[in-house]
């Protein structure tokens, strides 16, 4: 595991004229070059104080293609303070809106045009690693995230290369890799008629499928892939069989890319009490816990833990990198959120 210092090594060079390049001893780095995640500062040498805005505009190739080379950009030190100034950093990005909609369980509260809060599960609970809506039919390329409010200790955003994983995954459990590879996986849990704010989902089904009739949350379920068994005035979703992983195109390579680690790993409540249910092959069978504990401890070995700072923005390819979030130990913390297709 890595951990961000607040304080980093050696600018490494003005790669585009409104930006430096900051390489920090605690950031990953591989030996094809490769540095995780890429971190910008504004160029101390520009000749008026630097709008990230601006700065993205004008640099919008040269960004693209650092982000395809590292996966994730975190930007800091730039003049960025509200929900409006992110709105308006998300939008000089050109990267077009992802809505987000109908069949989601995670609980966020819209603050402005493309702003949501972060995940608001309990912030004492962990979330496990994902890639967002991985389980979806559609689901955002690109993430974009920002400290309104400095975490006071913990609360960490952890994120780590997803197609690492796979590879090293499938050379410690290469029989575990290709039975998920054939048969895929299975997701399900209960939510409630309600939200339930002790629930790190929280989200109740009438939100989730905007309605309040189960026969028309049935038909949106169906319409996303998913599948409604009913307990009372609570509801089993099921999503699945679904793809274990997705080969990424772009990079050429495969990339762990599903929900098993923050399905098995946690999100428990009064309705979920045994995650090993809450995710299995895709015909059923349990999985084996040696292999995804393994699986557990190599996502937080491999991981970069990135201590916020106010006014930080993190960029990651969705498609890419996995992202998990630690337990709060001091609050305050308050981190928004946008999605791009």
């Amino acid at each position: 595991m890595a951990t961000y210092c607040l304080n980093f090594g050696l600018i490494m060079a003005e790669e585009a004229s409104l930006f430096s390049e900051v390489i920090g001893l605690q950031q990953q780095k591989y030996d094809d070059g490769v540095v995780f995640p890429a971190v910008l500062f504004p160029n101390p040498n520009a000749s008026k104080p630097v709008q990230l805005t601006d700065a993205i505009k004008a640099n919008k190739p040269w960004l693209d293609s650092l982000l395809h080379r590292s996966g994730a950009i975190l930007f800091r030190g730039f003049p960025v303070s509200t929900a409006s100034d992110f709105n308006d950093v998300v939008n000089s990005s050109g990267y077009e809106d992802f809505p987000y909609g109908a069949g989601v369980l995670a609980t966020r509260t819209k603050v402005c045009d493309r702003v949501y809060t972060a995940n608001e599960a309990p912030p004492d609970q962990m979330i496990g690693f994902h890639h967002e809506t991985s389980h979806a039919s559609e689901f955002p390329s690109k993430l974009f995230f920002f400290c309104e409010i400095e975490p006071g200790r913990g609360g960490e955003t952890c994120i780590v290369l997803s197609h690492v994983i796979y590879e090293k995954m499938k050379g410690k459990h290469p029989e575990f890799v290709e039975q998920l590879e054939e048969k895929g996986l299975t997701y399900s849990r209960v939510i409630g008629e309600k939200f339930d704010p002790s629930s790190p989902v929280g989200r109740g089904w009438k939100a989730a499928f905007m309605t309040d009739d189960k026969s028309v949350a049935e038909e949106r379920a169906t319409k996303l892939g998913m599948k409604l068994e009913w307990i009372g005035d609570d509801v089993k979703v099921i999503i699945g069989p679904k793809p274990s992983f997705r080969y990424n195109e772009a990079r050429q390579k495969k990339t762990w890319f599903n929900r098993l680690a923050v399905s098995y790993g946690g999100l428990k409540d009064k309705l979920n009490d045994d995650p090993t249910k809450a995710v299995v092959y895709g015909d059923g069978e349990p999985l084996p816990p040696d292999a995804v504990n393994d699986l557990l401890k190599m996502l937080d070995e491999e991981c970069v833990a990135l201590q916020w700072c106010k006014g930080d923005l993190l960029l990651l390819d969705n498609l890419a990198v996995l992202h998990s979030r630690r337990p709060l130990l001091a609050p305050p913390r308050r981190i928004l959120a946008s999605f791009c297709k």
